[in-house]
């Protein structure tokens, strides 16, 4: 897992929901490359033609409100999508997204300092956002190491599957 992203941002306005994520209609795909074609259609038709892997989505406030359907988390982590910045994040989502092993970080003022294809150099330790396109730096809020852990092993469960192989070689 990277702990340093340089990539283009996409910018989304305030209570982004899982249907703008990924659209309800489409719940019945089970491939991930065909959940990834419409990720944040909702919000943006035009993203997935426009977001290469690696890119930045960033967001207002209550990012992944809605329903707790694991697509929304499911389509951004096959689209290639590196981490996600917010203001804020709904509870479920943002715990959907780390078990997947998507970064998340909390952001205050992300919104205001960042326009759609600035280029953002982002710590994941140490929670610093640099806007290189305007100069702009922002303190966003630390991921903790117990979260860091579960990004950095992909996910609770190949983490939970690493330890549970651990346990058995004792």
């Amino acid at each position: 897992m990277r702990k340093e992203i340089t990539a283009k941002a996409f910018v989304f306005g305030k209570n982004i929901d899982t249907d703008q994520i990924y659209p309800g209609r489409f719940v019945e795909l089970v491939n991930p490359a065909d959940i990834a074609k419409h990720c944040l259609e909702g919000a943006d038709p035009t993203f997935v033609e426009r977001v290469s892997p690696g890119d930045i989505v960033v967001a207002g406030t209550n990012f992944g409100c809605g329903s707790s359907r694991e697509h929304a988390a499911i389509t951004l982590l096959h689209t290639g999508v590196s981490v996600v910045l917010a203001e804020s994040f709904a509870r479920i989502f943002f715990r959907n997204a780390i078990n997947l092993g998507i970064p998340l970080m909390v952001v205050p003022g992300i919104s205001e300092n960042v326009s759609d294809e600035d280029v953002l150099e982002i710590s994941l330790e140490t929670g610093v956002v640099l806007n290189k396109t305007t100069g702009v730096s922002l303190q966003g809020q630390k991921i903790s190491d117990y979260t860091m852990n579960i990004l950095e092993n992909g996910g609770i469960k190949p983490l939970f599957k690493k330890k549970t192989e651990n346990m058995y070689k004792n």
